[in-house]
């Protein structure tokens, strides 16, 4: 940082100190030890950044579309210059592995790219009338203040996929990020005010008690959107509280991610794209597969191979070369891995590989955790119906195609799902059937800067990315006129 550690508060385009002069730690979870300190926001800070975004609003949204795509633009390539610097500073704060939080900030860096462009897409449009004398023309514009809470497993790319359509749209900003990982959201608005952003336009609370600045956000009148990523019961109330000042929201929530791999595929193809998507960022990302549904006529060989493919992943901190499983985020996470597990070997399910907790040499954190599978579970188990957030695998024979979309659907949670199938035919037919906002056909990663990333059911409303992105920053407004 380029502070002092008292200074992380963003408001009004000024680095400032919480208002109570109280600051909180900040963990690595590889070691558990402090590695910096950030402002412990509270209600008084986030009144300040509200009306600062507020006071901001009509000058932003009154920029061109040009002026506000610069800006992202700048942000863009300094985001670029960074990348190194951003990922080892992640890697540090919430424990990926250095490869996989580069990947993470060049993915971040695509959103300013993207929404720079749609900043210049956002059309209206003109409607025939029934009477000769009326003009109706239809415009899209800022919806105003946005809250955006953002999460802790992806603290960079988050913030730019939350911020990136709301400056575009015209909109101004108070983002509160998790209290995990401050520091990443500290690095990201020291790029938007190196970009040049005007004052009060992007705002920062960092906190250590996310109840006190969430009821600012909740309460305000000025707020006029809610953006959160994490989980669904937290979502949830979100969402009914903001409806007492009918705020707009778009909610990113929980995952129980189905993966079914049919009779036709290539197992061993199948089982290396089940270890790359289930055990990304250590199982902690919502569209990691919690269900892996394989046909019984190649379920034995499928979980050879993934066990095998599992059982090779390096455990450790993710500064160390060839670690590809980091520490889980907290103890609390640990915990919940030991629970799932025992209840399903309890309950019948077989243990392949992993199981525990793993001590890494030199490193004197405990919330490392070895890959994990599980064949034979069923749906009485925990980890079959509750979201695992974890490196612990669920593998469960099917016979038939009904059956498996059935079980595939038979969730409350609706965000990604994964198809392996040599089929089109099949994979059409199936991807049409599944109740989840993203399908992979035989692809782990179906996400873009460019393409709609969202999901049904408990899963969320709205979307992040794509074309409609910026949509949800928008007000649509009628204007008729009589000539």
């Amino acid at each position: 940082m380029t502070r002092e550690d008292d200074r992380t508060l963003f408001i009004n385009g000024e680095w400032t100190s919480a208002g109570n002069g109280s600051l909180f730690d900040v963990l690595d979870p590889s070691t558990e030890a402090v590695i910096g300190r950030a402002s412990d926001g509270g209600a008084a800070d986030a009144r300040a950044a509200v009306a600062a975004a507020s006071a901001a609003f009509e000058g932003w949204a009154n920029q061109t579309a040009y002026q506000r795509a610069a800006a992202l633009e700048r942000a863009h390539r300094i985001m670029l210059r960074r990348a190194d610097e951003l990922a080892a500073l992640m890697t540090l704060e919430q424990g990926k592995p250095l490869r996989a939080a580069k990947n993470e900030v060049l993915y971040g860096a695509d959103f300013l790219s993207w929404f720079a462009e749609e900043a210049k897409r956002v059309y209206g449009t003109t409607i025939p009338s029934a009477r000769a004398n009326q003009r109706l023309t239809v415009l899209r514009q800022p919806v105003g203040v946005v809250a955006a809470i953002t999460p802790w497993n992806y603290p960079i790319s988050m913030i730019a996929r939350k911020v990136a359509p709301a400056v575009a749209a015209g909109c101004t900003v108070v983002l509160k990020p998790a209290e995990q990982t401050p520091l990443c959201a500290i690095a990201m608005f020291e790029i938007f005010e190196e970009a040049g952003f005007p004052p009060g336009v992007v705002n920062l609370i960092t906190t250590g008690n996310p109840e006190a600045v969430g009821d600012v956000l909740l309460e305000s009148r000025e707020v006029r959107k809610l953006t959160f990523t994490g989980s669904t019961a937290v979502g949830t109330e979100l969402a009914a509280r903001a409806a007492s000042t009918m705020k707009r929201v778009s909610l990113e929530l929980g995952g129980h991610a189905p993966f079914l791999v049919f009779e036709d595929a290539d197992m061993d193809h199948a089982a290396k794209g089940a270890v790359l998507a289930k055990f990304l960022n250590t199982g902690q990302a919502c569209i990691c597969p919690n269900r892996i549904y394989v046909h019984s006529s190649g379920y034995e060989r499928f979980i050879e191979a993934f066990t095998q493919r599992a059982s090779r992943l390096t455990v450790g901190a993710g500064h160390q070369d060839g670690v590809s499983i980091g520490p889980l985020i907290d103890s609390a996470a640990t915990e919940k891995m030991e629970r799932h597990v025992a209840d399903a070997r309890n309950k019948g399910a077989r243990l392949l590989t992993g199981g525990s907790r793993v001590s890494v040499d030199g490193l004197a954190g405990t919330n490392f955790y070895a890959p994990t599978v599980l064949a034979d579970v069923t749906p009485e188990m925990e980890i079959y119906t509750e979201e695992t957030f974890g490196p612990v695998a669920a593998v469960i024979p099917f016979d038939n195609e009904d059956e498996a979309v059935r079980m595939a659907n038979n969730t409350d949670y609706g965000l990604a799902s994964y198809v392996y199938t040599t089929d089109l035919v099949r994979a059409t037919r199936v991807s049409e059937r599944l109740r989840f906002g993203i399908v992979g056909i035989n692809d782990i990663n179906p996400t873009s800067a460019a393409a709609p990333f969202g999901g049904v059911k408990n899963s969320g409303i709205g979307r992040e990315g794509g074309a409609q992105g910026i949509d949800e920053y928008l007000d649509v407004k009628l204007v008729g006129m009589t000539v």
